[in-house]
């Protein structure tokens, strides 16, 4: 029953997919250690204060280096009180170590601190997952 117009090619099934629920590769200690990291066991709770620990005693470090460089400014002014009359390009020497130095040394410390932290952060997450 040919007219010569073109029959219609039946459709193609579907590609088939693969469904895979969970990855049986994935190593027993770490998906022990995230149960346990989940359910917040003592162990867990000792691994999580001990980051914690680690991130505050950085922090806290590092602010006292600001405190005492910042701090230390004002005390050799007062020791050293012929300083305060050096100007450098016309600009007294006080306003320049008290208005322009800190900023970058702030942004210096603080990018220091956050690469400790994602230091702290990756050794963390290595533990974790052995």
């Amino acid at each position: 029953m040919t007219d010569g117009t073109p029959q219609p090619k039946p459709p193609r099934p579907p590609r088939r997919k693969r469904v895979v629920l969970a990855d049986s590769r994935a190593p027993v200690t770490v998906l022990r250690t995230v149960l346990e990291l989940e359910e917040q066991t003592s162990w867990a709770e000792e691994v999580v204060r001990g980051f914690i620990r680690t991130q505050f005693w950085t922090a806290v470090k590092l602010a006292l280096l600001v405190i005492g460089t910042l701090g230390a400014l004002p005390l050799v002014f007062f020791l050293a009180p012929g300083l305060s009359g050096v100007t450098v390009v016309g600009v007294p020497l006080p306003w320049i170590l008290l208005g322009i130095v800190p900023f970058p040394l702030l942004f210096g410390l603080a990018y220091w601190y956050n690469v400790l932290a994602e230091r702290h952060e990756r050794d963390f997450v290595d533990m974790v997952e052995k």
